[in-house]
C-alpha cells in the first residue's frame, strides 16, 4: 500500500529527540516489507549540506493557508526504496532552532497544509497518512475537509501517533479562521475546543481514523490525569480506536559489534572490548581510571519529568557508594547548576557534560556499567534500549516504555533493575542493589554478566512493531493483507481423488446390460454366499408377508442384483483377497433390499404382466 509518513523531524537529517529516530527507522522497515513509502518533513536550515547536495527540485506552488498563499517548494532525496520529500519555505524554516518560535502554530499549520496538498501535485494516492505529535496534528483535520475535494485523497485514512502528550499545540480560539482557515464549527467539544482554547492534539485524536501511542503501558497510563495532562477524558472517549505499539530500535546503527564510535568492539559472547571502552570514557570525561569501579551514567534532557529532581536531591547518597558518575545533556538551569557543583565537590568521580554530543553519548553507552533513567513519565524511551544493546545495565522507574522493556532483576530473563514509586530513597536503594550485584556477583548464575547478556540479546528491532503498524493500516483501510500459502493448505489438492471415484460408479450402471451371461451370474452367486446372507437378513428384518414375497421374487429375478457382482469381480481380480471388501459392500446390497421392499407394491401389480409376458 501507499504510505505518506509526516513528521517534524527525521533522522539522520534533523534530530532533537526520539521522534526523529522513529521517523527514520519505521518507514524504512515498512518499505522493506514491500510498501511504497514517502516521508515528508520541513527543509530546515540545520539540514547538512551533504544531504542538500543529493536533493533534486521537483515543483512548487502557492499553498492555501486561510487568506495566505505562501510559496511551497518540494525537494526530493531518494535513499534506497524511500522517497524523502522536503517542504521548502525559508520564511518558516530557515531558522537556527526548529522549535520554540512565537509563530510555531503558523509554521506547522503551513507544513500540515503542504502535507495535504502534495499528493495532488505528485499525482499519487496515499492509502495511509501517518502523522506524529502536535506539529502534524492538523493533517487529520484538514483531511476531513479535503478528502472529497482532492481525488488523490479519496479513500485515504489517517493514523495519529502520540509520542509525548505533554506538548499539545494549544492556542487561542482566534486562530481557528484567521490562521488555520477552518470553519468555526470545528470549535466544539468533540474537535478542537479545550477550555475556550484551540487544542490541536485533541482535534487530531478525534479526527484521525486510528490513534497509537509508543508503548502499551503508556496507552493505559493516558487514562489517568497524572500522565494525560488534561486529555484523559479525550483518551477515554476514543479508547475504542487507540492502542500502544512499542517503538523499535535501529539495531544496525546501535551495534557494539561493529565498533562504530567505540574504543573497541564487543558482543554478548565476548565482553572484553567493554573494558577498553570504559577506560576511554574515563579519560574522555576526566574520571579516575579504575576498571573495578562501576560508572553510573545519565544521557537525557535535564528536566523534571525525566526524574532529575530525584537525582539532584540524592547526589550525595549516590556518591556515598564506591561509584563514579557521568551526566550528559542540557535542560533546566537548577539541574545544570546542581551537577556543576557535584563535579566540583567530587573531582575524578563525578563528571558533568552540559551539552549535546552524539559521539560522547555513544562512548557513554559503551563504557558505562549502569544507566540511570528515573523518569516520572516516559512514553517509550530509547536510551534504556540503547544501553542494553551496549551491555550497560539500566536502573529505571516502572512507567511507560521503561516498564515494557526492562525486566527487573530476579524475574526470568531479567535485564535490569526497577522501582515503582516516585521517591529518591527508593531510587537510591535500587541503585545500591545494582552496585552490590556488580561487586559481589559478576559471573554467577544470576550475576552481572547474565543481565548484560540478556539485555544485549533481547530483540529490540522494528520487526514486530512494524508488523503491528501494518495491522492497523490494513484494519482501517479494509485492504486485504496479502497471505502466503500455508503448509497446511498444500494437502488440499490431495482431497480431489475421492471426487474421481464418481466416474467409477458410471461404468457400473453402463456395464450392467453387458453382463447378461446367466452362467456367469450363477457362478458369481455361488461364489458369494455373503449376498445370500444379506438377503436373508433383509428378510428377517421385514416381517411383512408382502416383503417375503418380494424377497422371493427378488431371488427369482436374481440376475438384476447379480449383474453388479461380476463388476466387483472384474474390478477385483483376486476375489479371495477381497472377500472382506465384499463384506464391506454388503451394506450396500442390504440398503438396496429395503428399496426393493419399499417398491413391493409396484412389483405386485406387475405380476400379471410378467405372466402375460411368459405366456407370450
Amino acid at each position: 500500500m501507499n504510505i505518506l509518513f509526516a513528521a517534524s523531524e527525521v533522522a539522520p537529517f534533523i534530530k532533537t529527540g526520539g521522534l526523529a529516530d522513529v521517523a527514520g527507522s519505521l518507514p524504512q522497515k515498512l518499505a522493506d516489507m514491500g510498501h511504497d513509502v514517502k516521508v515528508i518533513l520541513p527543509l530546515y536550515e540545520g539540514i547538512a549540506q551533504q544531504y542538500r547536495d543529493k536533493m533534486r527540485f521537483m515543483f512548487h506552488w502557492n499553498c492555501r493557508l486561510a487568506w495566505r498563499t505562501p510559496y511551497c517548494g518540494i525537494f526530493e532525496l531518494r535513499e534506497g526504496n524511500i522517497s524523502y520529500l522536503f517542504v521548502d519555505n525559508e520564511y518558516y524554516f530557515k531558522r537556527a532552532e526548529i522549535y520554540g518560535h512565537y509563530d510555531d502554530g503558523e509554521r506547522f499549520a503551513f507544513f500540515s497544509r503542504a502535507v495535504i496538498e502534495t499528493p495532488a501535485h505528485l499525482d499519487w494516492h496515499p492509502d495511509i497518512l501517518h502523522c506524529n505529535d502536535w506539529e502534524t496534528a492538523l493533517v487529520p483535520i484538514y483531511l476531513l475537509e479535503e478528502r472529497e475535494r482532492i481525488w488523490q485523497l479519496r479513500g485515504t485514512k489517517s493514523v495519529f501517533t502520540i509520542h509525548n502528550i505533554e506538548y499539545q499545540g494549544r492556542y487561542g480560539d482566534q486562530i481557528i479562521q484567521d490562521l488555520l482557515g477552518l470553519n468555526p464549527g470545528y470549535m466544539n467539544e468533540h474537535m478542537l475546543a479545550y477550555h475556550g482554547d484551540v487544542n490541536l492534539m485533541k482535534g487530531a485524536i478525534y479526527a484521525a481514523d486510528y490513534v497509537t501511542t509508543v508503548s502499551p503501558t503508556y496507552a493505559s497510563e493516558l487514562q489517568y490525569p497524572f500522565y494525560a495532562h488534561g486529555l484523559e477524558g479525550v483518551v477515554a472517549d476514543n479508547r475504542w480506536k487507540m492502542r500502544g505499539i512499542l517503538n523499535g530500535l535501529d539495531t544496525a546503527l546501535y551495534d557494539p559489534a561493529n565498533g562504530a564510535g567505540l574504543a573497541a568492539p564487543f558482543n554478548a559472547d565476548d565482553l572484553s572490548g567493554k573494558a577498553a571502552c570504559k577506560k576511554a570514557l574515563q579519560q574522555a570525561v576526566g574520571l579516575r581510571e579504575d576498571p573495578d569501579v562501576p560508572i553510573i551514567a545519565c544521557v537525557s534532557r535535564l528536566v523534571k519529568h525525566k526524574g532529575f529532581e530525584l537525582v539532584a536531591n540524592s547526589i550525595h547518597d549516590i556518591m556515598g557508594m564506591n561509584v563514579q558518575m557521568v551526566v550528559l545533556g542540557t535542560g533546566e538551569w537548577n539541574f545544570e547548576e546542581a551537577f556543576r557543583q557535584a563535579q566540583a565537590q567530587y573531582p575524578g568521580r563525578f563528571a558533568a557534560r552540559l551539552q549535546y554530543s552524539a559521539s560522547l553519548s555513544t562512548a557513554i553507552y559503551g563504557g558505562a556499567d549502569i544507566f540511570l533513567m528515573p523518569s516520572l513519565a516516559e512514553p517509550c524511551g530509547l536510551s534504556q534500549m540503547i544501553a542494553m544493546r551496549y551491555g550497560t545495565v539500566p536502573v529505571v522507574r516502572e512507567t511507560g516504555g521503561l516498564k515494557d522493556t526492562v525486566i527487573p532483576h530476579g524475574v526470568f530473563g531479567d535485564t535490569g533493575f526497577t522501582f515503582a514509586n516516585i521517591n529518591a530513597h527508593d531510587m537510591v536503594w535500587v541503585l545500591g542493589e545494582a552496585v552490590g550485584l556488580y561487586y559481589n556477583n559478576k559471573d554467577g548464575e544470576d550475576g552481572w554478566r547474565v543481565l548484560q547478556r540478556n539485555g544485549m540479546t533481547k530483540d529490540f528491532s522494528w520487526n514486530n512493531p512494524a508488523r503491528e503498524y501494518e495491522d492497523v493500516y490494513y484494519q482501517i483501510t479494509g485492504i486485504p493483507r496479502p497471505t502466503e500459502p500455508s503448509p497446511e493448505a498444500a494437502p488440499v489438492p490431495a482431497a480431489e481423488p475421492p471426487v474421481q471415484a464418481e466416474p467409477e460408479a458410471a461404468p457400473v450402471v453402463e456395464s450392467a446390460p453387458k453382463a447378461e451371461k446367466k452362467p456367469a451370474a450363477k457362478k458369481a452367486a455361488a461364489k458369494k454366499p455373503t449376498a445370500k446372507k444379506a438377503a436373508a437378513k433383509a428378510e428377517k428384518a421385514e416381517k411383512k408377508p408382502s416383503a417375503k414375497k418380494a424377497a422371493s421374487k427378488v431371488k427369482e429375478e436374481a440376475p438384476a442384483p447379480v449383474k453388479e457382482t461380476p463388476k466387483a469381480q472384474e474390478e477385483t481380480p483376486a476375489p479371495v483377497k477381497e472377500a472382506p471388501k465384499a463384506q464391506e459392500e454388503t451394506p450396500a446390497s442390504v440398503k438396496e433390499a429395503p428399496k426393493a421392499q419399499e417398491e413391493t407394491p409396484a412389483p405386485v401389480k406387475e405380476i400379471p404382466e410378467a405372466k402375460a409376458e411368459v405366456k407370450k
